[in-house]
């Protein structure tokens, strides 16, 4: 891929730059998006049945082996080559921070530290009734697990739908969304809102925008940049870019 002259000047010489990933970055690991999770014995459910503070009081067990069973298939992937372009773009510009609205931990797994979890980490596990993140439980055989605190339930450490989204992350994100030099918007639709909104804010704040991503979407056409591509292919090839 050929890449404007323009965005390559402005990448190197950038100092602060902010990426926001989605759903489309996880799926080149082989990832299931959440509604296509939604596949064999769980077809038949709807979102509120597994992903709602109500479904969990209603049928607890239910919404743990769904969990359970997204867990096993996020354990069974491997980080794609945009996971680790982003890993080494972290080490490359001196203020990189990485908004993440997947919940797999991939990018940590390829190497990145600087990542805001907006939906929060499938991987962690936090109490119900006191919403503190447990590492380590005794295995009674419950399901789902008892938390070693309290004696409550334990859940996935994840934003539901009925929830709010985690203040102090939303905060950082917007933060580093306006003090940007460059924002990529990478294998995201940007329909799903609050995240929706930090290429915008991006935009108003004066950042170069880029969008990556296979297929169009509502931010497009605001884009200062758009690379029509998967991720996996076209950042590797852009950091190559930026070293010639």
């Amino acid at each position: 891929m050929t890449f404007p002259a323009e965005l390559i000047r402005q990448l190197a010489a950038a100092k602060r730059v902010t990426v926001l990933t989605g759903a489309g970055v996880s799926a080149e690991s082989g990832v299931p998006t959440f509604r296509d999770a939604q596949t064999g014995l769980w077809a038949n459910f709807k979102p509120e049945d597994l992903a709602t503070p109500r479904a969990f009081r209603r049928n607890p067990r239910l919404v743990w082996e769904w969990y359970d069973w997204r867990r096993q298939r996020v354990a069974s992937v491997q980080p794609n080559p945009a996971h680790v372009a982003l890993a080494e773009m972290e080490r490359r510009f001196p203020q990189f921070t990485l908004i993440t609205q997947n919940v797999d931990g991939l990018h940590q797994r390829a190497g990145s530290r600087n990542v805001i979890e907006l939906h929060g980490n499938i991987t962690r596990t936090k109490c119900f009734d006191e919403g503190t993140v447990i590492a380590n439980w005794p295995d009674t055989g419950d399901v789902p697990p008892k938390c070693p605190n309290c004696g409550g339930r334990l859940r996935p450490d994840v934003v539901w739908f009925e929830e709010p989204m985690p203040e102090a992350e939303m905060e950082r994100a917007a933060e580093a969304s306006t003090h940007c030099d460059v924002f990529f918007s990478i294998g995201t639709s940007t329909v799903v809102y609050p995240a929706a909104s930090l290429p915008f804010e991006a935009l108003r704040s004066g950042a170069t925008v880029v969008e990556i991503n296979p297929q169009p979407t509502p931010f497009t056409n605001g884009a200062h940049h758009v690379l029509a591509g998967a991720a996996g292919a076209v950042l590797p090839q852009l950091l190559a870019s930026l070293k010639k």
